[in-house]
């Protein structure tokens, strides 16, 4: 058979067995002295097995006497050795094809969640390099690391596993596997139903004794069927008369988003800057932000007269193109690309930054934001966005 130029058959040793130290020490000085060209390697744990990896080069180096002393070495280490010639397998066939991450996130997960995003991967030309486990506690997640030549449909792709979420209790989420995918810098959240559970101004209503004329104009401007700035000028009329204080007493009853103090400590760990961008207001989006440590917030100001609500805002209103401006003045604030923000959210007004950002995540949002958004998180828990970024819950345990 002939091959390229560059084409070489190469050699794939597998050791498995207890791990313990000195394995890895003792294969590679073995591997060294033999002057093998070292092509792949990898290893992993798992519950106290060591599954080892080793691709080498044929070319250059005694195959048989590489053999002998592994197999000695192997024997003296109390391990098992198996061996493969791989044709093809060396530098010729390295070439990157298109690359996706499947991020699988669930309360529990089982094998018939893998099932179907390995069966989805299967059916539109993609293979299955790598599958992990990313956490293991609160919420499960796993993540398959994809890879498909040019013909490979990830579109196609996306509407399986879309289906296959669809009747299953689990989030999908498919990225591009790429750098950037693991260097994001910033992460920009919504505040009401998001990064808190409630609905600030519908508290303020309930409050004001105006609850439910609120909360009508509310849920229709969440759903897109009425113009935000509207919907909001004739929300923020009905608090007119309310006292100031009525800040401290929706402070008071905040409750954070399951997972929400734990996500924000572990990006702050990981050296993440972190924004709340609010339609709400910044009577409370600023003391929350101060609570959790944010570096930036921003939402409407209700004005405040002799100490009660005058029933307007001051200054530029906080909609959805507000929103998607301060998302990209943040990132050039910071100096990094907008392919390296992430947005949160989960109403209509969100929309504009979740379109802009590097990765757009619907968290329990309204289907039209799902729609549009790059993926969704339907977990009651903030802290599954940590999966979409690789992050395994051994690195939180490094920095919370």
């Amino acid at each position: 058979m002939n091959k390229t130029k560059d084409a070489q058959d190469a050699l794939l040793i597998t050791v498995t067995g207890k791990d313990q130290p000195g394995i890895s020490a003792r294969m590679a000085s073995c591997l060294h002295k033999a002057g093998a060209e070292l092509l792949e390697v990898e290893q992993v744990v798992v519950y106290g097995r060591l599954i080892m990896h080793w691709l080498i080069g044929l070319d250059g180096a005694e195959v048989s006497d590489v053999l002998k002393e592994l197999l000695w070495e192997a024997k003296s280490l109390g391990v098992d050795l198996d061996f493969q010639v791989m044709e093809g397998s060396g530098k010729a066939s390295k070439k990157q094809s298109q690359r996706w991450a499947v991020t699988l996130v669930a309360p529990r997960l089982g094998a018939d969640v893998i099932m179907a995003a390995a069966t989805a991967a299967a059916d539109h030309g993609f293979n299955i390099d790598r599958i992990e486990t990313l956490g293991n506690a609160a919420l499960s997640s796993i993540e398959l690391l994809l890879s498909g030549d040019e013909d490979a449909d990830p579109r196609a792709l996306k509407d399986a596993l879309l289906s296959a979420e669809a009747a299953l209790p689990v989030d999908i989420a498919l990225q591009r596997e790429s750098l950037l995918r693991r260097s994001k810098r910033l992460v920009v959240m919504d505040m009401d139903s998001t990064l808190i559970q409630q609905e600030v101004i519908d508290e303020i209503a309930r409050i004001h004794g105006v609850y439910d004329e609120v909360a009508g104009v509310t849920e229709r401007a969440m759903r897109g069927e009425i113009p935000f700035t509207s919907a909001l000028d004739e929300r923020v009329k009905l608090l007119k008369g309310a006292p100031e204080s009525v800040f401290e007493q929706v402070l008071e009853k905040i409750e954070l988003t399951p997972g929400a103090e734990h996500f924000v400590q572990v990006l702050q760990g990981l050296g993440y800057k972190t924004a709340v961008v609010s339609g709400g207001f910044i009577q409370v989006a600023g003391p929350l932000a101060q609570r959790l440590g944010l570096d930036y917030a921003f939402a409407n100001q209700l004005e405040v007269v002799e100490g009660k609500l005058t029933g307007k805002l001051v200054g530029p209103v906080v909609d959805k193109q507000r929103k998607g401006d301060l998302l990209e003045s943040m990132a050039q604030a910071e100096r990094i690309s907008i392919e390296q923000v992430i947005a949160i959210g989960d109403g209509a007004n969100d929309l504009e930054m979740l379109g802009r950002a590097g990765l757009g995540i619907a968290f329990n949002a309204k289907k039209v934001v799902q729609e549009q958004a790059d993926t969704a998180i339907n977990q009651h828990d903030l802290s599954a966005v940590l999966y979409l970024l690789g992050i395994r819950d051994s690195d939180v345990q490094a920095v919370a």
